[in-house]
């Protein structure tokens, strides 16, 4: 009787101790089991749509299928674990268009910024390289980047010096008719500048440097004042028969007499005539004509030697000048001139006016003058 409560007692004891090993075992299942069927909460990103989605599934593809979001061969999604919450975020495939150097590259994105793709792809850019989309700017599908390369270069060029057209009344020559005195020739100046190209086309130009190589001939046109009188209208009578209507004739040139008024900055010439000067200086003038050695029938200015066209130093009247010339004494009004000539002794304040005879040379010899700058 003893030896069976003993073989119970022992019996009983293993049997406890079974069940202390299986209950927490027991417990462990049931809750693993309650996890794998509790509901799971997703917010979704899908770049411009948001949805939020309770599942029981705990794959971000299953969660996916069941939304109803379709993945493409290159689209990828990244998930963020959270408390209560997990996030996906679906990253779609951009199709980026790169143009560089001439050369056209499609790469794929997946929304990163500009400068990030560009660094991805190892496209190292220079200081003279500019790049149409800022480089913090987030990439989208169909974006096209373009990257420009700067030249900058400094170039040497010439530029023309436009001549200006000025204009005398001449009462000799018929009212509005006009005659060419002096032609008109441009300046050239010679330049230096710094000039940017983007792509090989310019796109800016800062002139350094600018240099005259030679001086515009202004253009000088007498336009005429002259009109014809006709004398008034009389009853229409009959004409002899021998005797054919006449008209008047033309008036005569006026011949100029006196002395031109000067001052205050007008000088009113024998002839009627106003003209404006500037500044007024004194030179000493001598005479010359196309037969004296070393001259032609030409000017240093390519115009025909005439009275009016005088030599000048270019360094101290600008060649294309107008003037108006009168002897110190005033008993020589040479007129008009135009700066057109130049000679080997005429340096500083000197000037040589041409004549059309030698006589008229000799006759005025030297004399200082002063000399009215038109205006």
């Amino acid at each position: 009787m003893l030896e069976c409560n003993r073989f119970i007692t022992k019996k009983m004891k293993k049997s406890i101790r079974f069940t202390a090993l299986l209950l927490p075992v027991i417990c462990i299942v049931l809750l693993l089991s309650q996890t794998a069927f509790a509901k799971n909460t997703y917010l979704i990103n899908d770049g411009g749509r948001v949805v939020i989605h309770t599942t029981f599934a705990t794959n971000p593809a299953d969660v996916l299928d069941e939304v109803g979001l379709e993945l493409g061969a290159e689209d990828i999604f990244t998930t963020q674990p959270g408390i209560g919450v997990s996030e996906i975020t679906v990253q779609r495939k951009q199709l980026i268009t790169i143009i560089h150097g001439g050369k056209t590259l499609d790469v794929v994105s997946y929304g990163e910024t500009v400068e990030s793709l560009l660094e991805r792809l190892s496209l190292i850019l220079t200081e003279e390289d500019v790049v149409s989309i800022p480089l913090s700017t987030q990439t989208h599908d169909g974006m096209q980047i373009t990257i420009s390369r700067t030249m900058q270069v400094e170039e040497t060029y010439v530029s023309v010096i436009p001549f200006e057209t000025t204009y005398c009344y001449d009462p000799s020559l018929a009212e509005g008719e006009e005659k060419v005195l002096t032609p008109g020739v441009n300046g050239q100046l010679l330049c230096t500048a710094k000039v940017v190209y983007l792509n090989g086309e310019e796109i800016s130009r800062t002139v350094l440097t600018e240099n005259v190589v030679a001086q515009p001939v202004n253009a000088v046109v007498a336009v005429g004042t002259y009109t014809e009188q006709i004398a008034p209208e009389t009853e229409p009578t009959e004409p002899p028969a021998t005797q054919a209507p006449t008209r008047p004739a033309p008036r005569p040139k006026p011949e100029v007499t006196g002395k031109p008024v000067i001052g205050n900055g007008i000088i009113t010439t024998p002839d009627g005539e106003v003209l404006t000067y500037t500044r007024v200086e004194e030179f000493k003038a001598t005479a010359y004509h196309n037969s004296d050695p070393g001259c032609t029938i030409w000017t240093a200015t390519g115009t025909l030697c005439r009275v009016g066209a005088i030599a000048v130093d270019p360094k101290v009247i600008p060649y294309g000048t107008r003037m108006y010339i009168v002897s110190n004494d005033g008993r020589y009004i040479y007129g008009i001139a135009v700066a057109e000539d130049c000679g080997g002794s005429i340096k500083g304040n000197r000037i040589d006016l041409y004549f059309d005879s030698v006589e008229e040379c000799n006759r005025f010899g030297i004399r200082n003058c002063q000399v009215y700058f038109l205006g």
